[in-house]
């Protein structure tokens, strides 16, 4: 290896990191009411070549676990040996609501909506700013890994924003089934990231509080792609191989029309048609059921699990997709279509959402 493209040493917080090498990084937020220090944790693989710094995170919601096992997985596929440039891997940046199980910081903020924060403010802005500073300002692209709520599931999606080529190379890299353009959304991480031009791909795959095989197992493909496609690791990007996501820049949801038990007919990964029933909900006794309709040609991308509703629930998450025909390539489910592609990284097995790990 000669000068040119061998690495120098990456200096982070008061840590050295020598090129061909890896770090646990524990950098101090604040202090908890016990008055112990609470702590931002990374791992930190620093290529024995010249490359890039890329960030991949997860529990920004300290519920939304499913990025902490892809981070886990990643790391056991990856080595700083084989790396050009490097990675900074945070698997649980919301650290007090990922060990109480919550979205929120104690404070009951939404870590979310608290960038770019502020050194002596609120928890939340302690937390928001140490991670800026740490680690978004360090890098050149971010990955963050979230998923629904509580009692919902997320089709593996990835969120961009809109009129950047860029993204749109790195997000059709990825290869999850379906690109959304969304709006950012104020005091958000990928708000942030977008004023400091450091592109961002946001990954919703998967139920708050559990993991499941789909969802995992097509983040750490989609990570190894990105990683392979911007020249990180020696391996084809799969372009030319990788089953076509679908594009959409409008969705809707769908709402209980009524209290009572909900009978699902479609689920997550789905493709719809307008006017095609979606569930009937009924009463106690499945008395006066009311049936559930799309309100538009496209794919199911996310849905309640739980099915007592109240009226008014979101139960469908709906993407609006114009050539409806080429979705799942003539499948009804693109899940299924996903699963049969043979792209560089193993797909995942195809499965109902409820198994987990």
């Amino acid at each position: 290896m000669n000068a040119e493209t061998s690495a120098e040493p990456f200096i982070i917080h008061e840590s050295r990191i020598a090129p061909g090498m890896q770090a646990t990084i524990a950098i101090p937020v604040s202090q908890q009411v016990t008055g112990l220090n609470s702590a931002l944790s990374l791992r930190v693989m620093h290529g024995a070549r010249r490359g890039p710094c890329v960030f991949v995170s997860a529990a920004i919601h300290g519920d939304e676990i499913i990025g902490t096992a892809v981070i886990q997985r990643l790391l056991e596929r990856l080595s700083p040996e084989m790396l050009a440039g490097t990675i900074i891997f945070a698997p649980a940046v919301n650290i007090y609501g990922f060990a109480a199980h919550s979205r929120y910081l104690p404070d009951r903020r939404d870590l979310n909506r608290s960038f770019p924060g502020a050194e002596h403010g609120s928890l939340a802005a302690q937390l928001a700013h140490c991670f800026l500073t740490h680690v978004i300002d360090r890098c050149s692209l971010g990955i963050d890994i979230h998923s629904a709520a509580v009692h919902r599931y997320n089709l593996p999606q990835i969120r961009i924003a809109s009129g950047s080529p860029y993204l749109s190379e790195l997000a059709m890299a990825f290869g999850a089934p379906i690109i959304i353009e969304s709006p950012l959304r104020p005091g958000s991480m990928r708000a942030l990231a977008h004023e400091r031009e450091t592109p961002m791909l946001l990954l919703e795959a998967g139920e708050a509080l559990r993991f499941d095989r789909f969802a995992l197992n097509v983040g750490v493909a989609g990570v190894l792609r990105v990683l392979a496609h911007i020249g990180m690791i020696d391996a084809e990007d799969g372009l030319e191989d990788v089953h076509v996501p679908l594009r959409s820049n409008r969705s809707s949801w769908v709402r209980a029309p009524r209290g009572g038990v909900s009978r699902r007919i479609h689920k997550s990964g789905d493709a719809v048609r307008k006017g095609e029933p979606l569930a009937f909900v009924g009463g106690l006794f499945g008395e006066d059921p009311i049936k559930l309709v799309s309100p538009s040609d496209g794919v199911i991308i996310g849905h309640a699990t739980l099915p007592i509703v109240n009226q008014g629930d979101a139960l469908f998450h709906i993407a609006e997709v114009d050539a409806l025909n080429h979705a799942g390539e003539h499948s009804d489910s693109i899940v299924e279509a996903l699963a049969v592609s043979d792209p560089p990284f193993p797909a995942a097995p195809l499965l109902d959402e409820d198994e987990v790990l």
